[in-house]
């Protein structure tokens, strides 16, 4: 996998999350405003980082892009949707898990 592969699947994992958390606990197929924002917000985030396509898992990252704010409910979504993600969509789960570890590794 090319390094700039690893922003898309970023992208993805992070967008999967997002729907996961807002469908079951906003209870809708679509997503709502607050979610939509905050994706969006997140995907921006990932887009400039200052680190690029070789950027670090965000939880093992020197810097914080998120505004204190972004980042509680960013950490809510992760910590809600992580186990759901296992079994809805593991290739994302385990890509982000072997990301995460390198990123530990260095």
């Amino acid at each position: 996998m090319m390094m700039k592969d690893s922003l898309y699947f970023e992208k993805k994992t992070l967008i999967a999350m997002i729907n996961i958390y807002c469908e079951s606990v906003h209870g809708g197929k679509l997503l709502c405003d607050e979610c939509r924002e905050l994706r969006e917000y997140a995907i921006q985030r990932i887009d400039r980082c200052i680190f690029g396509p070789g950027k670090p898992a965000c939880k093992k990252c020197p810097v914080h892009c998120y505004s204190p704010k972004r980042r509680e409910e960013i950490k809510t979504v992760m910590q809600f949707s992580g186990p759901a993600m296992v079994y809805k969509h593991p290739v994302l789960t385990i890509l982000h898990l072997i990301k995460e570890k390198k990123t530990t590794q260095k």
